[in-house]
């Protein structure tokens, strides 16, 4: 998937079958934890489930540009720059 135009890249680490859905940030590290499962992409759609609503934006606002099936993902955020979503992850 390409780029998309006026969007701006966070990279996150993922946890896959975790206890709790979450997002925590620790310096410029985000740390995704999901409940779901890392088969037949669930935990890449709850990823951005995750992410969508702690952002405040839509989840078509979102999308996995590298990293579908590694821990370590790339995620395009379109309409935030990389600054803003860490700020509002951060609860700033």
């Amino acid at each position: 998937m390409a780029l998309r135009q006026n969007a701006d890249v966070l990279v996150v680490r993922v946890t896959p079958k975790s206890s709790r859905n979450a997002v925590v940030v620790e310096g410029d590290a985000v740390k995704v934890y999901v409940t779901a499962p890392p088969a037949d992409g669930e935990a890449n759609a709850a990823v951005i489930a995750v992410l969508a609503k702690a952002l405040g934006i839509a989840k078509s606002k979102l999308a996995i540009v590298r990293g579908e099936s590694s821990r370590e993902k790339t995620i395009s955020v379109e309409g935030l720059s990389a600054e803003e979503a860490l700020r509002r992850l951060n609860g700033i």
